[in-house]
């Protein structure tokens, strides 16, 4: 038997078909991004890559190979007897690294000899990266986008949440982006994806959406949080029409106390977050929002900044970047619990 390679645009075609898809690069290079579906066989481990090159600069070339040839060894024979043992002989994997070389190679050649189809991605992970981001713009453009729209507040992630269990086809970016999208929008507890790591996520729900039905997908800005949304799904979604999903002044402070309650509980942290708004409200506002909120009036003060900070943004936003916003379809739930969504998000379906 021989390795088989397969050029990275084939390998996302095909991913499904693969018993296994490997990533043989360290645990670093894995959580940064990796395949979709992708689990970590590491030939050399980050502390192990930072020690042979190391002794690359500092020794020579031949004798960091050496050190990192032995530890490739026993890491590539304990993924053997951990994951392999049990595997039938049908088992087929995809392998692959940094650039398909000498990691990937190593563990391939292996599993190779043992008897199974291996197939190596050629160009490794850099030449997934590189087909990935030049397959988004097509993704992006051969899809229907219903964007919701609506102030802090109105429900949109709670009515996309409705959407999908509805079984409509939901982009949902800020649960892709762990954030909220807003300056308040950090979710204690929950890291963002690298940049790339983002990429892959909206290509891998991209990919599996049908183009002859609407995906509904949420009006966001260019970034969510440290993420930057890909310009190609951007253009697309300010091109498309828009659904106006609206809620009372009343309504939406209840709803944000119960989407943020990690700040009702938390008051100081909430103050803390409250400092990034200096610069475009001042230091005397956001300094009165502060105290308040010490003082027992959080409610009071999620209403100010509606009012003061994020309507006049958001509107302003709206009808610069999205050409159909003007003439979107008003949605009105009943109020803002889940239920209420839920029941709108039935009738829209139905339709």
């Amino acid at each position: 038997m021989s390795v088989q390679l397969i050029s990275a645009a084939e390998a996302l075609n095909r991913l499904a078909s693969f018993s296994t898809v490997i990533d043989a690069r360290s645990e670093g290079e894995y959580a940064e991004d990796h395949l979709p579906g992708a689990v970590n066989w590491p030939s050399l481990k980050d502390a192990e890559r930072h020690q042979v090159g190391t002794q690359y600069k500092q020794i020579n070339a031949f004798e960091a190979k050496k050190q990192g040839a032995a530890m490739v060894a026993r890491n590539v024979a304990a993924h053997i007897e951990r994951e392999v043992l049990d595997k039938p002989k049908e088992w087929q994997p995809l392998v692959y690294c940094w650039r398909g070389g000498k990691r990937s190679g190593s563990l391939a050649l292996i599993l190779d000899q043992i008897g199974f189809k291996v197939t190596l991605v050629e160009g490794g992970y850099k030449a997934f990266r590189a087909a990935l981001v030049a397959d988004l713009p097509q993704l992006a453009g051969r899809l229907r986008y219903e964007v919701v729209c609506g102030t802090t507040g109105s429900g949109k992630t709670r009515f996309l949440q409705a959407l999908a269990a509805q079984g409509a086809q939901v982009l949902d970016l800020e649960a892709l982006a762990n954030h909220r999208s807003s300056v308040l929008g950090l979710i204690p507890g929950q890291a963002q994806p690298s940049q790339k790591a983002f990429d892959t996520r909206i290509w891998t729900a991209l990919r599996a959406f049908d183009p002859a039905r609407p995906v509904y997908i949420e009006s966001e800005s260019k970034k969510v949080g440290n993420v930057v949304v890909p310009e190609s799904l951007i253009a697309a979604m300010r091109r498309s029409p828009c659904l106006h999903l609206h809620l009372s002044e009343q309504e939406r402070v209840k709803l944000l106390l119960q989407d943020y309650d990690f700040f009702v509980r938390d008051i100081e942290f909430f103050c803390v977050r409250l400092d990034a708004l200096t610069e475009a409200r001042g230091k005397a506002v956001v300094g009165e929002w502060q105290a308040r909120a010490r003082g027992g009036d959080l409610a009071g003060v999620v209403q100010d900044l509606l009012v003061r900070h994020y309507d006049p943004v958001y509107l302003q936003s709206m009808q610069r970047n999205f050409e159909q916003y003007a003439t979107a379809r008003r949605l009105t739930p009943t109020d803002h619990s889940v239920q209420a969504m839920q029941a709108l998000a039935s009738t829209l379906t139905k339709q």
